[in-house]
């Protein structure tokens, strides 16, 4: 699967559900994080979608159209580790309870 990370800045937030709400779009995987909540210092959302080539295709074009910024392959790759550290660190703390 490919992906594709967008930076949307604060006061634009209620223009991210004009790109999920999209049939092809909304059948992807979608997260959204806050860029506090990954320890950076920017009053920006990420929004990460991850699917197949054509809905990928899809986003981009719509993403445009709205304004959001798309992060080039090494800014994507450096938020998508981030968010995967976010997660990971939320599995452990969910296994240390149940586990």
């Amino acid at each position: 699967m490919v992906y594709v990370i967008f930076e949307v800045p604060s006061e634009q937030q209620s223009k991210i559900n004009d790109l999920i709400k999209d049939d092809v779009i909304s059948r992807q995987s979608i997260l959204t994080r806050d860029a506090r909540a990954l320890n950076i210092d920017k009053d920006v959302s990420y929004v990460k979608i991850e699917g197949n080539e054509e809905a990928i295709k899809k986003a981009e074009e719509l993403a445009e159209e709205l304004e959001f910024k798309k992060l080039d392959e090494k800014e994507a790759s450096e938020i998508n580790d981030k968010i995967r550290e976010q997660e990971d660190s939320a599995a452990d703390g969910m296994g240390m309870i149940f586990g």
